[in-house]
């Protein structure tokens, strides 16, 4: 997937979860943040992001916060970019062979899931879930507690007894990674959850993106440590 008009800036402030107050070309400027996780150990005063400009006029904030620098890695924040760089891999046919549906909010149990797919006489559902928390050269979810994400490995775990074939997939926002692990430290029982969830029967993925400042492309799968 690809931004259209990115500029950079340099990140100043974050007022609450869905703002940032950036500097670009040295003028203040408030943009709108495509994440709503804590991104603490990302969005550092005076740090390299880039914003995407927004088309609509009646929108409040001109800008969108996309990427961000952290040393010599670029990660990419946007929420809704894994599901986008999901579907085009998939449907690029590098999922399950011979795919002939994808449906994206698909409703199963309390839970509505990102995608239902068919396959020659397979049916599936599968969870995205956006991974941006890097520490020494390893990655991690989720970085706040998440009681849906838990829910989600639940019912994934129930839907295999009706008949459907069932995956998360960790998709990591950046590249050169050792591994993928849930993050016990922050949430013990997603941690929990997606070990009974895999021990289940549940099909864990992560794969890395390429990210540059104005696009992202699904990588390579990356080793996951439960």
């Amino acid at each position: 997937m690809r931004y259209e008009t990115v500029v950079p800036a340099v990140f100043q402030a974050r007022p609450n979860r869905f703002v940032a107050d950036v500097l670009v070309n040295g003028t203040p400027v408030r943009c709108h943040v495509k994440n709503t996780g804590r991104c603490r150990e990302l969005l550092i005063p005076g740090v390299s992001v880039w914003l995407s400009h927004s088309s609509n006029p009646a929108r409040k904030t001109a800008y969108d916060l996309v990427t961000v620098q952290k040393g010599e890695r670029l990660i990419n924040l946007d929420s809704q970019a894994p599901n986008k760089v999901f579907a085009q891999w998939a449907q690029a046919g590098h999922f399950v062979p011979n795919l002939t549906l994808l449906r994206p909010e698909f409703k199963f149990g309390t839970s509505r899931f990102d995608f239902y797919w068919e396959a020659e006489g397979r049916r599936g559902l599968v969870e995205v879930k956006g991974v941006t928390l890097e520490e020494d050269g390893a990655v991690f979810f989720p970085d706040a507690p998440t009681q849906r994400g838990v829910r989600h490995l639940h019912e994934l775990s129930a839907s295999l007894q009706a008949g459907y074939e069932a995956t998360i997939c960790f998709v990591v926002q950046m590249s050169d990674v050792s591994h993928f692990s849930p993050n016990d430290k922050t949430h013990p029982q997603f941690g929990e959850a997606l070990r009974r969830a895999a021990a289940a029967g549940v099909q864990i993925l992560a794969l890395d993106c390429l990210v540059t400042t104005d696009s992202l492309t699904m990588g390579n799968p990356v080793p996951v440590c439960l």
